[in-house]
């Protein structure tokens, strides 16, 4: 293979570069949703100060066939190009990765990989980046039939990485989701991500429908399911799209004087006299397309499972099968069946007020790490913002990863419904000139060289 395929790597030609930066696309994704990131990656730092690799191996459908397989072959990628860089004398000495959407949980595992085989001994992480990363999953915590409906029908309808992105997978003999095992203090994976010198996640507010901003954001609370019962406080150079991390949100303190009835009366008359349209269009398609999406689906996890038969038996696996907990004792067994999971009942949205969330409770150290928000949440029995009813395994993910730390920033995209795209200006669309900000805020504030 080699090194200088432009739409694979982008080196320099002369070597003088010691640090490389791998970026990882996410579900049904390509090399060229990363197009802007990796142009704005080259244009800040040139090719004698910096590597891009733009991993590939998982493009279009492969990406149905799992983290741990996808990480598997990022990984593969990396140590190719290592080996390569190494053969023409021009080694690597530091290494930056970043992960968009399911990339960014296929950019964990690969870390844990390359941390287990030796790599962090000799080149020094020194990034490591996730944009609107489902680091908790993507099961709705919200209560109604239809929230139950998409939990278990999700799940069934992406092969493998459903059913890890719904946290119903047993992971090889740990009797855990996946996403639980990356988040264990004692494994590989965590003690990876633990190596790297900065952390840093994006994470939309709102308009995120493929990963909510508490999965995201590695919170227990969602601060911005109303805009307007709260105050936003975002950076002066990146106003009014990146929060401040320090102090991103806060309750109102008085609520704005409610309308007369008539006036809300005949907005809400208006409003729905409007939508009406969009409505008869939408029972007319949902059932044409819900039957459309589950025969692909079908199609599309049948040759998954046949992608991931024969990558198991590939050449060079072995070298991947590692030990994944560090103590070497079992794990612990799942709080409860992934059927049981999937399909218990949720009577709430949210936890009782009156009960006790631990769901955040840390020692002093990880404090430090969590957005004011979350500090808020520990600080007192009655919390601004009320903690989500998400699972045991999931609230358990929320505690280990915010003990190893990330600086969160949250971004606040208005222009464009698609936040999840346009947050890394997934395509050239004037809609997504936000994420311009976003990835200038990235260069400028967060990634070291």
């Amino acid at each position: 293979m080699s090194i200088a395929e432009p739409e694979r790597a982008s080196l320099d030609p002369q070597g003088k570069a010691d640090h490389l930066c791998v970026l990882v696309h996410g579900l049904w994704g390509n090399p060229n949703h990363l197009d802007y990131l990796a142009t704005s990656l080259r244009t800040k730092h040139p090719q004698d100060k910096l590597n891009i690799l733009v991993a590939k191996s998982n493009s279009g459908s492969y990406t149905y066939d799992g983290i741990e397989t996808g990480g598997e072959r990022v990984t593969q990628e990396i140590e190719e190009l290592l080996e390569e860089l190494i053969q023409a004398g021009t080694p690597i000495a530091k290494l930056s990765i970043v992960g968009y959407s399911l990339g960014g949980l296929i950019a964990r595992y690969a870390i844990g990989l390359l941390y287990s085989k030796g790599w962090f001994e000799k080149i020094k992480p020194i990034n490591f980046t996730t944009f609107a990363t489902p680091h908790l999953g993507v099961r709705t915590p919200l209560r109604g039939y239809h929230s139950h409906l998409w939990n278990a029908f999700g799940a069934r309808t992406l092969s493998a990485s459903g059913r890890q992105l719904f946290t119903i997978d047993t992971f090889r003999d740990t009797k855990r989701p996946i996403l639980s095992v990356l988040a264990d203090p004692s494994s590989i994976f965590i003690r990876a991500l633990s190596e790297f010198k900065t952390r840093n996640l994006y994470a939309n507010i709102v308009n995120d429908r493929s990963a909510p901003y508490y999965t995201t954001a590695i919170s227990s609370t969602d601060p911005f399911v109303d805009l307007d019962a709260v105050e936003i406080r975002t950076l002066k150079s990146y106003s009014p799209t990146i929060l401040d991390p320090d102090n991103p949100v806060s309750p109102k303190s008085t609520k704005e004087p409610l309308q007369p009835f008539y006036i809300r009366l005949s907005s809400g008359g208006q409003s729905l006299l409007t939508r009406i349209p969009l409505y008869t269009a939408l029972i007319a398609l949902i059932p044409v397309a819900t039957v459309a999406w589950t025969i692909n689906s079908s199609i599309q996890s049948f040759r998954s499972n046949k992608r991931i038969q024969l990558h198991e038996q590939g050449e060079g696996l072995d070298s991947y099968r590692i030990p994944l907990l560090m103590n070497g004792s079992s794990a612990r067994s799942a709080v409860s069946g992934a059927f049981r999971r999937v399909n218990s009942a949720h009577g709430q949205d949210y936890l009782p007020e009156s009960q006790d969330d631990d769901s955040d409770s840390t020692d002093q150290d990880a404090k430090e790490d969590l957005p004011r928000l979350e500090l808020k949440r520990t600080s007192s029995r009655k919390a601004d913002f009320p903690t989500l009813a998400l699972s045991d395994e999931q609230f358990e993910m929320i505690r280990n990863l915010n003990t190893v730390g990330f600086k969160k920033y949250l971004v606040h995209i208005k222009n464009h419904g698609h936040t999840h795209a346009a947050i890394i200006v997934r395509t050239s669309k004037p809609g997504f000139d936000e994420g311009k900000v976003v990835v200038r805020h990235w260069l400028d504030e967060a990634f070291e060289l």
